[in-house]
């Protein structure tokens, strides 16, 4: 089989964002386990707030039809997800949420079935966490993606990396090309609902 295709993004636009660092250093890592890598910015698909009598008004955001298009285009998806005050981020919600807005006739929801991998970097000693125990259930139950259970999580992250962008500690380093082997070897597996 082809090597598979995976999408990656940080639910996060900030400049210098720690999460853009780690969904940089994952992307080099799927590349290194066989995948053929999509690296996104929100920043480029950006959208307003969700909703419905705006939905109801002008439809669903170009932007969003086009992350539709890309998540369909992808056998999987990973994300970094930063933690703002215990949970994730507005931004990564509200894109979720116009996303799944889009019907295409005839075809599940893009989320349904597909391979989803999260990671988080935090400053913080729970490493962003937190969020990622957020958005799992919104992803699986709401949604009905495949998440896998493996999961990156960065603590103090403002330390964890060089300047190459690397993970400086031999540990992380270890657990970040093992999830990316795992997204790689779900994502040759994954099977459309």
């Amino acid at each position: 089989m082809r090597d598979p295709k995976v999408l990656v993004f940080a639910g996060s636009t900030r400049g210098g964002s720690l999460n853009s660092l780690l969904s940089a250093a994952m992307a080099r890592e799927l590349g290194l386990a066989g995948a053929d890598v999509s690296r996104i910015s929100l920043s480029d698909y950006q959208l307003p707030l969700y909703d419905g009598d705006l939905e109801a008004e002008t439809g669903v955001p170009d932007n969003a039809r086009k992350l539709h298009r890309l998540i369909s285009q992808h056998q999987g998806v990973f994300i970094a997800c930063p933690e703002y005050n215990g949970g994730y981020t507005p931004l990564l919600k509200n894109t979720i949420d116009w996303i799944s807005r889009v019907k295409v006739e005839g075809e599940a929801s893009v989320f349904k079935g597909r391979i989803f991998a999260l990671g988080a970097a935090s400053p913080g000693a729970f490493g962003g966490l937190r969020g990622l125990l957020g958005i799992r259930p919104v992803l699986e139950v709401a949604l009905g993606a495949m998440v896998l259970p493996d999961q990156v999580v960065l603590p103090r992250a403002g330390q964890a990396f060089n300047d190459k962008g690397d993970l400086n500690d031999p540990a992380l380093a270890k657990r970040l090309t093992s999830v990316a082997a795992r997204i790689v070897e779900e994502a040759v597996r994954y099977v459309p609902l």
